[in-house]
């Protein structure tokens, strides 16, 4: 797993699209998001092989990672030389709401974010059937695409970012505390991506 982790970060430092950062990184950190075990390992050997990949890799980490490992990413990414690419410049647009739960069982949200002035979005569908859990969860680059494309298929109502986010907070702990209830596999792959919104709307 360490070496996967590792590996993931060789294409980082030639990147120059933060969305792109993340969501490589999210991909194949989210599974192991929980194990201190495993970010404590990561982060001392990219402390110890200073490079432009260790340093990108560190930052992403920063970012994505909850608790205790995030804090020792970046911690270590600060002794090393900053990337190209800039993950606190993401900003947050508008929030839509949904609700198909009536007759089709779940809530559509979608929350709109930024790097500068390229936007992007991410849609979530709240399985409100099966415990309210975020049954799918993608991202686009072309936001209002989506949102044009969800107004075709159901009223859409505006809600704050806090609102949107705290609602997806209670449905990502429903999911993470039970991880094998057959939530699709974009769940997993966005999951810090989807993450990190959460706790930066809640703060």
């Amino acid at each position: 797993m360490q070496q996967a982790v590792v590996d993931a970060g060789r294409p980082l430092p030639q990147l120059t699209d933060p969305l792109e950062v993340e969501l490589q990184v999210s991909a194949v950190a989210g599974p192991f998001a929980d194990n201190e075990e495993l970010w404590e390992d990561v982060v001392r050997h990219l402390r110890e092989v200073p490079s432009r990949r260790s340093a990108a890799l560190l930052t992403a980490l920063a970012h994505l990672l909850p608790g205790r490992p995030g804090v020792w990413a970046g911690e270590a990414a600060r002794h090393q030389e900053r990337p190209r690419w800039d993950l606190g410049a993401l900003t947050f647009g508008e929030c839509w709401i949904g609700d198909r739960s009536i007759d089709a069982g779940y809530l559509a949200l979608l929350c709109s974010y930024a790097y500068g002035d390229v936007p992007h979005a991410m849609v979530f569908m709240i399985d409100e059937v099966r415990g309210s859990l975020t049954r799918h969860a993608f991202l686009t680059r072309q936001a209002e695409e989506a949102l044009a494309g969800l107004r075709d298929e159901m009223r859409l109502e505006l809600i704050t970012p806090v609102a949107a986010h705290w609602l997806l907070s209670r449905s990502y702990d429903r999911f993470e505390r039970r991880p094998g209830l057959g939530v699709s596999v974009d769940v997993h792959q966005t999951r810090l991506v989807a993450r990190r919104r959460i706790a930066l709307a809640m703060t």
